[in-house]
């Protein structure tokens, strides 16, 4: 009885000693290269999700996304503040033809944002930053961004908050393959004035 209870114990603790491996499980290797990241530094959103309900406090969750797609399509409930890594210009005159909507423009307060984000939570840059976008692709050329400015733990969603584009079927071009909403995780449309980027 002894030997099964010891047995019993010694699988409990490899199973919690386990569960930050799983929480930084997704394969590089099998991502777009848009979608890789210097650091090459991971997340799924269910991941992300579970990181923040473990450990909120040693961790900054940011949004990467423009303050109209917040506005406009929700913002996941755990993001400690949205912090976009580029926005659209303020009157949207200029057109992008290769990715058909307005052009984008990279926003000159990011990196100064997320440190001051960084400092309102007492963390510093080697504490551990969650980024996530639209689907995966501007947040780790934010976290690239952010690497460049002395961050070492800078990790990609790498699905986004709206998921990748189905290919075909009557859904193609449509956002319902993956990603933070359609994996029925917490977001909301009520948006918080701290939690937003004003220009500095």
């Amino acid at each position: 009885m002894r030997h099964f209870a010891l047995a019993a114990l010694l699988a409990i603790g490899s199973l919690s000693v386990s569960l930050p491996v799983l929480a930084e499980g997704v394969d590089g290797g099998t991502l777009p290269d848009y979608k890789r990241s210097r650091l090459q530094l991971y997340l799924t959103p269910a991941e992300a999700h579970e990181i923040m309900g473990r450990e909120p406090a040693r961790t900054l969750f940011l949004d990467v996304r423009t303050r109209a797609e917040a506005m406009y399509v929700g913002m996941p409930t755990d993001a400690d503040a949205l912090v976009p890594y580029v926005e659209h210009q303020e009157l949207m005159t200029d057109w992008d033809e290769r990715r058909h909507m307005y052009q984008l423009e990279p926003n000159s307060d990011f990196i100064q944002e997320a440190e001051i984000r960084l400092k309102e939570k007492r963390l510093g840059k080697t504490d551990r930053v969650i980024l996530i976008c639209r689907s995966g692709d501007r947040s780790a050329r934010a976290a690239d961004l952010l690497a460049n400015a002395g961050f070492t733990r800078v990790y990609s969603i790498t699905e986004g908050f709206e998921g990748d584009s189905a290919k075909d079927g009557p859904k193609a071009g449509q956002r319902i393959v993956n990603g933070w909403k359609n994996a029925g995780l917490p977001w909301t449309y009520k948006l918080e004035k701290a939690r937003m980027y004003f220009p500095r």
